[in-house]
């Protein structure tokens, strides 16, 4: 590490620390030269994969995207801000340990509609709508009827009461 006063390339470590998140590593160092002191943070840079759209363009992965897509398929669900982050996490960690350095838009929407399928039977039928552009109503109709079977259990009834 260099010398933020003096340029020179020798600096001991005289401490390292993680941050309280674990995500990071705060280093004191002292530059052999001028004697100085100075902290370094150092943080994992994890690049995610370029994205290959269908028409052979390649663009940077953006998680606005990913966020925004997702959000829209779970408007007025009774999913959460934290969950949604979770599902957008989610995504991410399956794309970087594919470890390629390119994958195609359409493997994404696979993962996202996977992931909405196990959060959200309504966002996944609204997100696959979208994703694999439904043009009528017997489309819609094939999608919901390759859902898993909802059991009473699983949708409680409201009020408390059994039925």
């Amino acid at each position: 590490m260099k010398c933020p006063f003096c340029q020179q390339p020798n600096t001991q470590v005289s401490d390292s620390r993680t941050t309280e998140d674990g995500n990071c590593v705060r280093r004191r160092r002292r530059c052999n030269a001028c004697g100085k002191r100075f902290v370094t943070l150092e943080t994992l840079e994890v690049r995610l994969p370029d994205i290959v759209k269908s028409n052979g363009s390649r663009v940077p992965y953006n998680p606005l995207k990913l966020r925004t897509s997702l959000e829209r398929a779970l408007h007025k669900r009774p999913v959460g801000r934290e969950a949604l982050d979770g599902l957008v996490a989610e995504i991410e960690g399956r794309l970087y340990r594919l470890g390629r350095k390119e994958v195609p838009s359409r493997l994404i929407g696979e993962m996202a509609m996977d992931v909405l399928l196990a959060t959200d039977q309504v966002a996944y039928v609204r997100f696959a709508s979208v994703y694999k552009s439904f043009n009528d109503v017997s489309e819609f109709t094939r999608a919901i009827a390759t859902l898993p079977a909802h059991t009473d259990a699983d949708n409680p009834p409201a009020d408390g009461q059994t039925s």
